[in-house]
């Protein structure tokens, strides 16, 4: 309203009434004006939380190699983080400060790409308030794609798993998105998961504990990942009903 008031003064100081009459309507209408400027405000930009890059495209600070132990290199080339083909997992660890990490009510996204290989390209482990879980891309021979774990129960064997087509050397936008309620993800802007957690034991399997708090991984192939990004929820987002994505149509 502040906005509205000094619009309203400006205004009103430029005027030379004739009588008192005039002014009255005058200021009526510098009101009238005021306020659908202020409608046509871009609240947009008000409500959306700032993203954190969380990879500078150069260098791997605040990552290191995951110590899974016969892993590939990690490098960093053409502005994405490259994991070589290991025997049998490859990936990169946070090494910055976890405190600056949300664990509750945030949305991660990435790009990435299954360079060489028939296996999930991006393994991606993440906190889910003091639990760890992982949204896989491509696991089982190249095509489930689901949480691991739910009640014990990996992507493969839980109510997330789905099966998809990926094509080597093409980017896939993956975000991931956990809240009080759930977790949500979605593959290029698709929705894949969707899942209430309330009352579920959530965990990883025990190969890549070493991702913890947040890693990315992959198993027997080359992957290429990109644009790592972190934000926390709008209060909207936060509190949304988590729903499950539609059952895909058998081609």
């Amino acid at each position: 309203m502040n906005i509205f008031y000094s619009r309203l003064k400006s205004a009103s100081e430029g005027l030379r009434p004739q009588s008192r009459s005039a002014t009255g309507n005058s200021l009526i209408a510098v009101a009238l004006l005021s306020l659908v400027a202020l409608a046509d405000l871009p609240l947009q930009a008000q409500v959306t939380p700032p993203l954190r890059s969380l990879f500078d495209g150069k260098t791997l600070t605040n990552w290191k190699s995951t110590p899974f132990g016969d892993e590939g290199t990690v490098t960093v080339k053409e502005g994405m983080i490259v994991l070589a083909k290991g025997d049998e997992m490859t990936g990169v660890t946070w090494s910055g400060d976890a405190a600056t990490l949300p664990k509750l009510n945030y949305e991660l996204s990435l790009q990435a790409q299954r360079i060489d290989g028939n296996d999930f390209f991006c393994g991606l482990t993440f906190p889910v308030g003091n639990d760890p879980c992982s949204f896989i891309v491509g696991g089982w021979n190249g095509g489930v794609v689901g949480l691991s774990s739910l009640d014990g129960k990996d992507a493969a064997r839980n109510e997330t798993a789905r099966f998809m087509e990926f094509t080597n050397k093409r980017w896939y936008k993956i975000r991931v998105r956990v809240s009080e309620r759930g977790i949500t993800a979605w593959i290029d802007d698709k929705q894949v998961v969707g899942v209430d957690t309330k009352g579920r034991r959530i965990s990883i399997r025990s190969e890549v504990e070493a991702s913890r708090p947040l890693g990315i991984s992959c198993y027997n192939t080359v992957a290429g990942i990109k644009d790592i990004q972190i934000r926390p929820l709008t209060p909207d987002e936060a509190k949304a009903s988590i729903n499950p994505p539609p059952v895909p149509k058998p081609k």
